[in-house]
């Protein structure tokens, strides 16, 4: 797996999403930019997807083992700052449940440079539960 291009990717993908949220559903543009967008999730899906389901995978099972995988672009968050890094706010990313904070809200976030994927739990847990590495896992 390239990681630098599924990273590229992610930031791509990201980017078009905070650019849609901007827009007003009266904004003449607001149409062919949330096609764009859907056209760069299901792309993203196609490319990236089964490597991504996979990581996902283990992660549900090492922190929450009763929630089911979704699809990768779930795991997004809405937007990043000025140097590309994501402001982890506890309410993006995929609800799960986690085994080690029960009854607690708990969320999968998956985030670029360097592409990971954290555990957010209230507005105190940021725990970093997958990084990717050189060989791609």
């Amino acid at each position: 797996m390239n990681i630098q291009e599924l990273n590229t990717s992610l930031v791509t993908l990201i980017q078009k999403k905070q650019e849609l949220s901007k827009l007003s559903y009266n904004d003449e543009r607001y149409d062919d930019v949330e096609e764009e967008l859907h056209d760069l999730e299901d792309e993203f899906n196609d490319n990236f997807g089964e490597y991504l389901e996979d990581v996902l995978g283990d992660v549900h099972t090492q922190v929450c083992p009763d929630t089911d995988v979704l699809l990768p672009t779930a795991y997004l968050p809405e937007a990043m700052n000025a140097e590309g890094q994501v402001e982890i706010t506890g309410k993006e990313g995929v609800w799960v449940e986690a085994d080690a904070y029960p009854n607690k809200e708990a969320r999968l976030l998956l985030v670029p440079n360097p592409m990971r994927i954290f555990l957010s739990v209230g507005k105190n847990v940021r725990q970093e539960v997958w990084k990717s590495d050189n060989s791609g896992r």
